[in-house]
């Protein structure tokens, strides 16, 4: 029996999320479902960071346990039965004892928003053309990292131990026609980034100031945040593990 680690990245767009869902299209259903058809038998993919519908990813992890030799060689074929919008990138044979979920060090996700309409990024970019000051958004971005418990910025009925989160990344970055989010944390919460966006965009439009800002954070209250921003914005750029883990 080995243990393989599948890398996939994914346009979220048509799809209810990552993780599999009872009557619901998903990342791990058509990826269990397309090695079913290659393999000829069922495979249970663990994943190891959930994103909600609409959010996309140009790297994400499964593992999975399996009596058949799953290798880059069969890439070409699976990704033949994938949809288009899904792609598995690196098949990889690790320790038995790796976990794609438990063993990530960290998540690397960007949001980006636009101010001027473009049809070409309209389904990977938030619309916001509202009028932003863009250095406030940066003020607000580098206090993020002073603090670790973000009860404020997880949506409700969440089945989490903590609310703690170390940010090892927090700024925005003009990117061509963008403005782009960074942040890169050893977890995040769900629904965190969106959360966290929302909030600032209110910042640099002078709805809230910095100790407002502050003040949502230390609240540890969702409802004090605003996570009226779409998941088609939402990209999680890397999944980063300990090279042991990947040996």
């Amino acid at each position: 029996m080995g243990r393989y680690f599948i890398e996939v990245a994914y346009n979220g767009k048509n799809y209810a999320g990552f993780q599999i869902q009872d009557n619901a299209h998903t990342i791990q259903s058509e990826v269990e479902k397309a090695l079913e058809i290659f393999f000829k038998q069922k495979f249970n993919l663990t994943g190891s960071s959930r994103t909600d519908a609409g959010v996309h990813a140009l790297q994400n992890f499964f593992h999975v346990d399996s009596d058949i030799e799953i290798n880059n060689r069969k890439i070409y074929n699976i990704n033949a039965i994938l949809p288009s919008d899904i792609v598995i990138k690196n098949i990889t044979q690790v320790a038995a004892e790796a976990h794609c979920r438990f063993d990530a060090v960290y998540r690397y996700y960007k949001y980006h928003i636009y101010q001027f309409k473009n049809p070409f990024i309209d389904d990977r970019a938030f619309y916001f053309p509202f009028t932003l000051d863009f250095e406030l958004l940066k003020q607000a971005a580098s206090i993020i990292p002073q603090y670790s418990d973000f009860t404020s910025f997880s949506k409700r009925n969440t089945q989490v131990k903590t609310f703690n989160c170390q940010i090892l990344k927090s700024e925005w970055l003009k990117e061509g026609d963008c403005w782009a989010y960074h942040v890169k944390a050893n977890r995040f919460l769900r629904g965190m980034v969106r959360g966290l966006v929302g909030t600032m965009l209110q910042v640099g439009r002078g709805k809230l100031n910095f100790e407002d800002f502050k003040a949502v954070i230390e609240a540890k209250d969702c409802s004090k945040a605003d996570f009226a921003v779409p998941g088609h914005g939402l990209f999680l750029i890397e999944v980063g593990f300990q090279n042991s883990k990947m040996d």
